[in-house]
Order: structure tokens, then C-alpha cells, then sequence
């Protein structure tokens, strides 16, 4: 069983590689993010909460977050274990975490704040499925349009500038101080996310001592077989 904590600022890619992590090794991948957003577009009553702290450019407050999170633990279907991102994200919750799970590494993906805001400011989400974008390097067929449904690809609401600055420093003065604890165990590794996404994904499974990632087969071998 392998428990994994993935930590990084939006942008730094942490949902993309938690998921290739799980998807390689059964894990489950818990998503604090995700589970947000769920209940932000399904209109719950902590949708609404959440709704209002993202459009402020703040992060959601640590005691919700840690509410969800164990409430997620402990449906215990996670059977060869789980990467967890968007947690732990303050002092306390870093040390309730160690005292109630044995981490086998904590994923520190790098990314210079300059880069944080070119990736994140050319984020677009369809309005209608929920699929994610990029201008960067992922962009739609159709400018606007999602290629899966058609929808209209949007901005999420704490996409822009100011927010962005606010979240970067609530994320900088939080997250080092968390840092810092799973380092006194010698948990952490760090991996700068600035290089291609099979290049970080093979550092983190060097720097985790796992096994390299299967490569994927060229069009030329797949027709060739």
C-alpha cells in the first residue's frame, strides 16, 4: 500500500500527475479540488459557501477542507492506497496527518510564481462537461468550443490576475510552514515542473524510487504490430 501526499501551486500541474500516479498503480486519488467543484456545480449548501470565498480570490477556509477530506478517508476504498492533493494545507493538519497515516513521500512540484500565472491565466473549463483546457499547449479544435461536447470553454472564476496574486501569497505563506514539518521526516522530494509532463513524470518516480513509466507506443510501432 503506498500513501502519497502531492502539494504544489495551481498551474504546477499536481491534479495531472496525482491522477498518472494513481492510474499507474491502483491508487486512489483524492482530489480536495475536485470534490469542491462538485458541490460548487451541483448547487449544495457548501457549494454556495465555496462559491463565494473562490470568486474572492481566497482559499477555502482549512477547518472545511479538513472536514472534507476525512469524511473522504474514511469511506476506506483505497485498497492499495491514495495521492492525495489539495491537502494538508496548514501546521496542524500536517501533523494530524502523520500521526494518522504512514506517508510513504510527500511530491513537492516547483514552479516559479511567472510561470504559475502564464499557465493559469490560459486555463479554460467547458461550461458544459467540465473538461479542462489549455491554451498553452491543449487548446480546442474550435476556438471557444469544446471539442467532447461543444460547450462554451470559460474561465473558472478565480482565474484572473488579482485573484491570482492573493492565492499565491495565502499558498507561499501557508504551504512552506507545512514543508518544513514533512521535511523534518524526510519526506518531501521536489521536482521542478518547468520541463515537459513525461519528464516530470519519470522525476517523480525516480526521486520516489519506483519503477519507470511504460512508454507509450509510437503510431508507426502500432501499425507495424
Amino acid at each position: 500500500m503506498r500513501k502519497y501526499v502531492i502539494m504544489g501551486i495551481q498551474g504546477s500541474g499536481k491534479g495531472t500527475h496525482a491522477k498518472l500516479l494513481a492510474e499507474d498503480f491502483d491508487l486512489e486519488h483524492v482530489a480536495v479540488g475536485d470534490i469542491l467543484r462538485w458541490n460548487v456545480q451541483h448547487h449544495t449548501k457548501l457549494g454556495a459557501q465555496v462559491r463565494r470565498t473562490m470568486a474572492a480570490g481566497l482559499l477555502v477556509g482549512d477547518d472545511l477542507v479538513e472536514n472534507v477530506v476525512k469524511q473522504r478517508l474514511s469511506e476506506h476504498d483505497w485498497n492499495y492506497g491514495f495521492v492525495i492533493d489539495g491537502f494538508p494545507r496548514n501546521e496542524r493538519q500536517a501533523e494530524f496527518f502523520l500521526e494518522s497515516y504512514d506517508l510513504d513521500g510527500v511530491i513537492h512540484l516547483d514552479l516559479p510564481d511567472s510561470e504559475v500565472a502564464r499557465r493559469v491565466l490560459a486555463r479554460r473549463l467547458c461550461a458544459g462537461c467540465g473538461m479542462d483546457y489549455s491554451l498553452i499547449d491543449n487548446s480546442p479544435s474550435s476556438p471557444g468550443r469544446c471539442d467532447a461536447c461543444g460547450g462554451e470553454l470559460v474561465r473558472r472564476e478565480d482565474d484572473t490576475a488579482d485573484a491570482l496574486a492573493v492565492r499565491l501569497r495565502e499558498y507561499h505563506q501557508k504551504t512552506n510552514p507545512v514543508l518544513d514539518i514533512f521535511r523534518r521526516k524526510e519526506y518531501v522530494i521536489t521536482v521542478d515542473t518547468r520541463p515537459g509532463q513525461d519528464q516530470v513524470r519519470q522525476a517523480i518516480r525516480d526521486k520516489l524510487g519506483l519503477p519507470p513509466a511504460r512508454r507509450a507506443a509510437t503510431r508507426s510501432e502500432i501499425d507495424a504490430r
